[in-house]
């Protein structure tokens, strides 16, 4: 069942065109991902989903509501945490919480969100004092306080050390492990390909993909390598294999260069002739691949 569709989505500001038609659905109890660099459109696009932004043209229902003319209705189903969120230096956590319960008509309690969250021993600190990973918790308090259906995190880990955005990755996936269908906005390959059930790909203001991460993956024709050393015989012919490319040799060090799924055919090749190996590493694409196919340049060089 979807609980997200959004249909011909357009936004521009002035001359700029930041949404051209995109279009995707969210399914319900899924993780779903909106990648892509900084400036393609993605938050433009949720903000507009979440009804904090007015559309130019499309169509967009959440939970069946229309975000422009259900707002008030739709506000008291989800939560949201926005790319820039920041409270008060000096306010307290429980202040927050209690503030953001005022918010909605049946909130949650906010005491039962200190403990699930571990913020418990946190309840009189002051925000500014909170570590990354303290406030990144916070947030994610504040975004469930409302009781919600469906939650919105933008860039969430964006700031973190990586051991901090590691634990948060475990607070999201215990999100989704609630019952809350969750839209994760980020630009992190790594991030996305770890939490998201399906990924829809946004470059200059379009959608060029909708997949799970590994059907991304798995859908490009990028060349990628086999690498191995040769414990004992000779070498076979792999040229011809399936999706082989090319084969190089240094001494005992072999590459094997393919697409697709040419790996399974050379291991099947080496074993019918009981050819041993040892070091064997299969170069993983990445989503980073993914989006060089799908748009033609890195993500890297879009930042």
């Amino acid at each position: 069942m979807a609980v997200i569709e959004v249909t011909g989505l357009r936004k521009r500001y002035a001359d700029l065109t930041v949404l051209d038609g995109v279009s995707f659905s969210v399914e319900e109890g899924e993780i779903f991902g909106i990648l892509g660099p900084n400036g393609t459109g993605k938050t433009t696009a949720v903000e507009c989903v979440e009804g904090l932004r007015r559309p130019d043209g499309g169509s967009i229902r959440v939970l069946g509501l229309d975000p422009v003319k259900d707002g008030r209705e739709l506000r008291e189903q989800i939560g949201v945490q926005l790319q820039h969120t920041q409270l008060p230096e000096n306010i307290k956590v429980w202040e927050a919480l209690d503030l953001y319960a005022s918010f909605y008509a049946k909130p949650r309690d906010w005491r039962e969100l200190l403990e699930e969250w571990g913020l418990a021993g946190k309840r009189d600190a002051r925000f500014g004092k909170l570590s990354g990973g303290q406030k990144q918790r916070l947030f994610i308090a504040l975004a469930l306080v409302g009781d919600p259906r469906v939650a919105f995190l933008d860039e969430l880990t964006t700031g973190l050390d990586p051991q901090a955005r590691r634990t948060t990755w475990e607070l999201i996936k215990r999100v989704r492990a609630s019952g809350v269908t969750v839209v994760l906005v980020s630009h992190f390959m790594d991030e996305v390909e770890e939490l998201c059930d399906r990924v829809a790909v946004f470059d200059r203001g379009r959608v060029v993909a909708i997949d799970t991460p590994a059907g991304l993956i798995d859908g490009i024709d990028a060349e990628h390598h086999m690498r191995f050393t040769l414990m004992s015989g000779d070498l076979v012919e792999l040229g011809e294999l399936p999706g082989v490319t090319g084969v190089s040799r240094d001494g005992n060090r072999v590459v094997v260069r393919g697409r697709g799924d040419f790996a399974t055919a050379v291991t099947a090749q080496l074993a019918r002739h009981h050819i041993l190996v040892s070091d064997l590493r299969i170069d993983k694409r990445t989503l980073d691949d993914a989006f060089v196919a799908l748009t033609g340049r890195s993500f890297d060089s879009t930042h």
